[in-house]
């Protein structure tokens, strides 16, 4: 028998082994959890866990293959892995943080995990996509499991309406982002985004059947990342929704949806920029100002922290403005990773506080916090000032990026409505930082020891929000390198195609 050595494995399955890994753990953890009582659920958690690993590794060796596969139907770069790695880590938190939660309420722990699984590979196919029917499928994927995983709390009215408004409004945006992969396919022929870039290149921009395409493709993202005016259904799903999901939704959801978002108009629909970079623009400008004005207002953590998150996607859409120009991909890949450890972070305190029954945490709950819980308040200190863009933690340096980015783009006057709209986001983010330390103690909070999962999760959170704010070198060459992989592998197989 001859030697097998590693260069010897046929690698023609590599590109799926981290979605074939999560959908397989999914599926496992379903037929398992048949014969595990609720009580035991945390059990299934860690084998949730456990695949989120082996998936995270199966993602590092897919680094530098930067090919096609399955007939250019997936896309195996650096991008994809970037997103992939992120993904999996936000995953991998929401799980560790719903280890004592879904025991606490009661909750079925086999269809729960196996749901968090099923939505993440949605979210791993979308951000390996490379044609229009994968990431349709990979966004119906995450979709579906998200709708049911917003309304798990079934006794719950606030989580019936969360998951009835976000299947309702979500479908509806669907419709709109299929009819418009329809109205592409016509004008170019196509379905792979390299060979549609490669057919815009020869077709006329002011092509009717294309811009009638492009402006439906902008309302089905624009859905999914809670972008003004799609962003109705935001505020009542995150509020109703058990706040772990909610967690997941602010986070993994607006991952994917960048990652498609980007990976179809930044990278391959950059000949015809012209025509959806000013709308992008406007969009930009009133999903930041809805979303920091309307938080100003909220009493509940996670209504304000969901306006917050419309507020961010707009500070995204000022980068996706700048594109296909300097250095926004890079910019916006780092700004995620910020987003992502800070808002995860922010939830988990959120889920320790929060108490059963009470449909999460409000405002008032956080009095005295520095005193009864001093290292919560201090990690949600530092949660709030990132938020809220203080150096030098990831807020305060993805936002300086973001921006610089649009400043090398000569967009002015957008970056000065982000930055008016970052000083009105100090007042809400602020005013929990003095609730905590400047107010009389409110009901005790519970234990942090009680819950080891959602210890984890705060820790690793603080860590990632620090660490990437205060060496933000190395992060920014990957984000930088894993946007390019994508744009760079594009523009080779454009010009094959040619």
């Amino acid at each position: 028998m001859s030697h097998l050595t590693l260069s010897a494995i046929n690698f023609s399955w590599l590109p799926i082994l981290p979605l074939a890994t999560v959908a397989a753990g999914a599926m496992a953890i379903m037929l398992i959890g048949a014969g595990v009582d609720d009580e035991d659920s945390a059990s299934l958690g860690v084998l949730a866990l456990i695949t989120l690993l082996a998936a995270f590794v199966f993602t590092i060796f897919t680094l530098g293959e930067n090919s096609l596969a399955f007939g250019g139907s997936l896309a195996t770069d650096d991008y994809a892995a970037f997103f992939e790695i992120v993904i999996l880590i936000a995953t991998a938190l929401t799980v560790a943080m719903s280890l004592d939660y879904v025991a606490d309420e009661g909750m079925a722990g086999a269809e729960y995990y196996s749901l968090i699984l099923f939505a993440a590979f949605g979210m791993m196919l979308m951000a390996a996509a490379g044609d229009l029917i994968i990431i349709f499928i990979g966004l119906e994927t995450m979709s579906l499991a998200v709708y049911a995983l917003a309304g798990f709390l079934r006794r719950d009215p606030r989580s019936n309406e969360a998951a009835l408004k976000y299947f309702v409004l979500g479908a509806f945006s669907t419709g709109f982002l299929l009819y418009g992969i329809a109205l592409i396919y016509g004008a170019t022929g196509t379905i792979g985004l390299q060979p549609i870039r490669a057919a815009l290149n020869n077709t006329a921009a002011a092509n009717p059947l294309l811009l009638l395409g492009l402006g439906m493709m902008l309302i089905g993202f624009g859905f999914k990342v809670a972008a003004v005016p799609f962003h109705m259904w935001t505020p009542d799903a995150y509020e109703g929704a058990p706040t772990p999901v909610t967690a997941f939704m602010a986070v993994g959801v607006k991952l994917a949806a960048f990652a498609g978002f980007m990976r179809v108009f930044m990278v391959n629909l950059g000949p015809v920029s012209a025509q959806w970079t000013m709308v992008l623009w406007t969009i930009a400008a009133l999903t930041m100002t809805v979303g920091n004005f309307a938080a100003l207002v909220q009493q509940s953590l996670k209504r304000m922290l969901a306006y917050s998150a419309i507020a961010h996607a707009g500070y995204l859409l000022v980068a996706m403005a700048a594109a296909p120009r300097g250095m926004a991909g890079g910019a916006m890949l780092y700004y995620l990773i910020g987003y992502a450890f800070t808002n995860l972070g922010a939830f988990a305190i959120v889920i320790a506080l929060e108490r059963k029954g009470a449909g999460g945490a409000m405002l008032n709950d956080f009095r005295g916090l520095s005193r009864s819980r001093p290292g919560f308040a201090l990690a949600m200190t530092l949660f709030m000032l990132s938020l809220m863009g203080v150096p030098p933690l990831a807020g305060f340096v993805g936002k300086f990026y973001v921006f610089s980015a649009a400043l090398s783009a000569h967009l002015v006057w957008l970056v000065i409505i982000a930055a008016l709209n970052s000083a009105v986001s100090v007042y809400y983010y602020a005013r929990v930082i003095v609730v905590m330390y400047a107010q009389e103690e409110a009901a005790p909070a519970p234990r942090l020891a009680a819950r080891p999962g959602l210890l984890v999760s705060v820790i690793v959170a603080v860590a990632g929000t620090v660490l990437v704010g205060l060496f933000p070198q190395p992060w920014l060459a990957a984000a930088n390198s894993a946007y390019a992989s994508a744009v760079g592998r594009s523009a080779t197989r454009v010009a094959a195609l040619r």
